[in-house]
Parts: C-alpha cells; sequence; structure tokens
C-alpha cells in the first residue's frame, strides 16, 4: 500500500523554512497521473538566505565546527546518516518509486547504494587527517613545502530526477566529507527523497547550514544558485544544453564547475558471445531505470553474421520484461518520470519511422495499462548514421540497432557520437575487448556487461558529457582546493639584496 508524501518546506539553516514567496510545486505520480502532494519552491530569495546559511556555517567557530575539524568528526556524521538511511530504506524505497516511477526493487538497491556511498565517504573523510602536510620535495636544502587539503568552501549541488537521492548523494557526501558547506537544488519531477535526507540530517544532529536543500525549478531557484557570486563551486548533473548554461553562468565569477551531462552510448555485441547472456545485458544496459539514464547503451551495434538471430533473442527478452505500477511486485519497467517526457519520447519513436526505420517490438503505451507515463521497451532497426534516433538522446525505453561486419567498423561506429559517457563491448575474446576498451571514446567502458556502478570507481564522461569525475577518491577531490605552504628554513640570510647595514 502506497504510503503518504511527507509536507516538507525548504530546509535551510538546519531547520524547514516556508519559501519567501510562499511558492509550490505539484507532484505528480507518474504511474497514475494523479497529484499525491507537493513541494516548495524556492526562488532567489531563497537562495540569499541559503548561501548565507552556509557561509556563516563554514566561518562558525572559526571554522573548528565544520570546515577546519577533522575528518573524522565529520565521519562520525557521515555514518550516523547511512545508518539512519538503512533504518529507513523501506519507506524511502516506496517513496522514490512514487515520486518518479522507479521499479520499487530498483528504488531498494539506490537507497542501498545511498547508505553505501555515504559510509564510503565517511572512510575518505577519516584518510584525509592522514594526507595533511604531506611534504613535497625539493630541489633546494634551504626551503621545506607541504601541501593543505582544504575544503573549496559553499558548493552548490544540482542534480536530475532518474536517480533523485542517490545522484544527489553521490555530490552530497564527498562535498561534506570534504568540508564543504552544500547547497542542494534536486530535480522539481523528483525532490520527495532529497528532502527526506534533510530530515535524516535534522535526526542525526548535522550542524546548521553545512547542509541545505531548494527544491524548486531551475530558472528560479537553480540558475541563481549557479551564478551566486558566494557560492565557490557547481556540481551539475543533467541535460548538456542546461550544463553549458551553468558553465556559462559560473565562467563571469570563475567559478570551477563538474559537469556530468548526456550520452548515446554504445554497446558492441562481437559474432562469439553468448546470445541469452548478450541479450540480458543489452536489455538491461538499456532499459534499466525505465530507460531514463545519461549511461544507457542505447546504440545497439551487432556483427552482421548473428544480427539476425540476436534481434529476434533480443526481442524475446524485452517482450518478458514485466511493466506495471512501481509498487507491483515483480515489475522491472515503469512509467517515464512526467507528461513532458512521455511525449517527447514518443516523438522521438515516431521521428524514427518517418525516416525509414523500423519498430522491431515496443514504440507505444502497453495495451494493460490505461493511465500513467508507460511506454513500452522499444527496439528499432534500419537504422542509419544520420537519423535523429541515432545521433540525439531519448532518455527512455529505447534502443536502436545497427549492423557491422569489422572490429574497425565497430569501434568507428561506436565513437561516432558527439557524446562519450559510457560503452560497452560484449566478445568472449578478452584480447579484443581490451583493443576495443582502449579505443573508445568514453569515460565508462564495460566488458560483458553494462551500467554496473560502483562507489569506488570513477564516473564521467568525455565530450559533451562533460568532465570532472565523481565517486571514488576522484569524488572527494571535487570539493578540495590544493595549498602549497613552503617555509625557508637557514639561519643564513637571503642574500639577494645588499644589506643596507653594509653601506
Amino acid at each position: 500500500m502506497a504510503i503518504p508524501i511527507p509536507t516538507r518546506q525548504l530546509f535551510i539553516d538546519g531547520e524547514w523554512r516556508e519559501p519567501v514567496l510562499k511558492k509550490r510545486i505539484p507532484i505528480i505520480n507518474p504511474a497514475t497521473e494523479q497529484i499525491i502532494g507537493d513541494i516548495p519552491a524556492a526562488t532567489a530569495e531563497d537562495v540569499e538566505l541559503a548561501v548565507d546559511a552556509a557561509r556563516k556555517a563554514l566561518a562558525r567557530n572559526k571554522g573548528r565546527d565544520w570546515a577546519n575539524a577533522s575528518g573524522a568528526v565529520r565521519a562520525k556524521y557521515l555514518r550516523a546518516i547511512a545508518a539512519k538511511i538503512t533504518e529507513k530504506k523501506s519507506e524511502i524505497a516506496k517513496l522514490e518509486a512514487l515520486d518518479c516511477g522507479k521499479p520499487l526493487d530498483e528504488a531498494a538497491w539506490d537507497i542501498d547504494d545511498v547508505a553505501g556511498c555515504f559510509e564510503y565517504y565517511a572512510d575518505l573523510a577519516e584518510g584525509l587527517d592522514a594526507k595533511q602536510n604531506a611534504p613535497v620535495s625539493l630541489p633546494m636544502e634551504t626551503f621545506k613545502s607541504h601541501v593543505l587539503k582544504e575544503p573549496i568552501g559553499v558548493v552548490g549541488l544540482i542534480t536530475p530526477w532518474n536517480y533523485p537521492m542517490l545522484m544527489a548523494t553521490w555530490k552530497v557526501a564527498p562535498a561534506l566529507a570534504a568540508g564543504c558547506a552544500a547547497i542542494l537544488k534536486p530535480s522539481e519531477l523528483a525532490s520527495v527523497t532529497c528532502l527526506e535526507l534533510a530530515q535524516v540530517c535534522r535526526e542525526v544532529g548535522l550542524p546548521p547550514g553545512v547542509f541545505n536543500i531548494l527544491t524548486g525549478l531551475g530558472h528560479e531557484a537553480g540558475a541563481p544558485l549557479a551564478s551566486h557570486p558566494h557560492v565557490d563551486k557547481i556540481a551539475f548533473t543533467g541535460s548538456t544544453i542546461t550544463g553549458s548554461k551553468i558553465m556559462a553562468a559560473a565562467a563571469q565569477v570563475v567559478k570551477p564547475v563538474t559537469l556530468e551531462l548526456g550520452g548515446k552510448s554504445p554497446i558492441v555485441i562481437f559474432e562469439d558471445v553468448d546470445l541469452d547472456k548478450a541479450a540480458e545485458w543489452t536489455a538491461f544496459g538499456c532499459f534499466w531505470t525505465n530507460g531514463q539514464i545519461c549511461s544507457a547503451t542505447s546504440r545497439l551495434i551487432v556483427h552482421e553474421s548473428i544480427a539476425a538471430e540476436f534481434l529476434d533473442r533480443l526481442v524475446k527478452w524485452t517482450k518478458n520484461i514485466k511493466i506495471s505500477d512501481p509498487l507491483e511486485e515483480g515489475c522491472r519497467l515503469g512509467p517515464v518520470v512526467s507528461g513532458g517526457q512521455y511525449e517527447k519520447v514518443l516523438k522521438f519513436i515516431d521521428t524514427a519511422k518517418s525516416e525509414g526505420a523500423s519498430i522491431l517490438c515496443g514504440g507505444a503505451r502497453p495495451e494493460h495499462l490505461k493511465k500513467g507515463f508507460f511506454i513500452q521497451p522499444t527496439i528499432i532497426s534500419d537504422v542509419t548514421t544520420s537519423m535523429q534516433i541515432w545521433r540525439e538522446e531519448v532518455f527512455g525505453p529505447v534502443l536502436c540497432a545497427k549492423t557491422f561486419s569489422t572490429e574497425d567498423e565497430a569501434i568507428e561506429l561506436a565513437n561516432d557520437t558527439q557524446y562519450g559517457l559510457g560503452a560497452a563491448v560484449i566478445s568472449n575474446d578478452l584480447e579484443r575487448c581490451d583493443r576495443v576498451s582502449k579505443a573508445f571514446q568514453a569515460g565508462i567502458v564495460w566488458i560483458n556487461c553494462s551500467q554496473p556502478c560502483f562507489t569506488q570507481a570513477p564516473w564521467g564522461g568525455n565530450k559533451r558529457s562533460g568532465f570532472g569525475r565523481e565517486l571514488g577518491e576522484w569524488g572527494i577531490e571535487n570539493y578540495l582546493t590544493v595549498k602549497q605552504v613552503t617555509r625557508y628554513i637557514s639561519d643564513e640570510p637571503w642574500g639577494w639584496y645588499q644589506s643596507p647595514s653594509k653601506l
């Protein structure tokens, strides 16, 4: 049975606060199209309050409460957050499924990863203490030098709706571990569990102002956060178009940014594979998270000698996927997140047909679901490289397929994109897999699988998929600045200028 959506306000300076303009945004359950609650709509006035609270949190007690506290102190809070999330896992997972349409089993998996991410960055926060004052080898014995790693300051974190709590955590956990004060602006399409993260932080006693949440529209809350002169860094996950705008806004005040943007990732299937294993990974790589993954391997590139048989097998796997309300047991594909996204995905499919492609399966609303933003998992063949479906990110359960004859051709097709986030290769020839992996122009490569993601490993893309890396030790480096400290240790004068006493 569905649980009620808690009514929350903005979370600023450790307290729930009504938006200055008292605006709210309805929450629509994508599986039923019903309004199930609302969230506060922050504006520039609320951004000012949050930035002020974050700056005061860093300065409080000369920074000893957070920014200059030991990593071990911050780690205790991160572990407490992880424990509280684990305790509330069932409730949070249901809220996630209701809010964004993610199958409940998948949402529960995500919440486990949220807790694991906070635990991981608690360990790295403690590890920072041992890395402070790292010596630098110098060519002159009269000097000694060491390095300090310090929090970059107040950070604005703007996150998407496909992994609402998890993508927020990928930024919040390392930012807090580093000693930053964070202001999170989640997508207005799925903010419910991010507000529950604020409640968790209240319950564990996180110092006020260290973590703030502004829900609201991008142009009303995200834009003023990105351009604010007292926000020291922006980390963004979302569309390439919005990423470009954030980069331009940050450039006005020379503010660093980390961007994880769109993708149109390939999956290359060679002729020596087990067809069923390859078919399941191909389906998972595109239809997991209802097809709404920036790293989705949505361009299938399959060897011509097995293409017909493989596509036939893949269609059978795809038609066997259970499409239902996300809370229904065994659901493996829920609705896309909104009516706007639903129309956008169907338009992509219609355009592919009008350009001459063939729909092998799917392409419409499931017959048994009359309400909700449901789209059948769709496989499109007879695709050319000039078609929109080959070139543009759909962000829905839509896979397009093309054949190849040689390894070189497969690599050329794989790299035929403006994006460079993920890429996958499936073959029993591991030497070939290694060659292809090195040739892929992508930040993440999967061999004989697609989409596994681990907190310990770096995540990010090349080309128009953005720059910078999240997760792993690379994730915490995003929120640290490096300070060189060099000391003159000789008792002798420097001696560059003639001493006035000798004139």
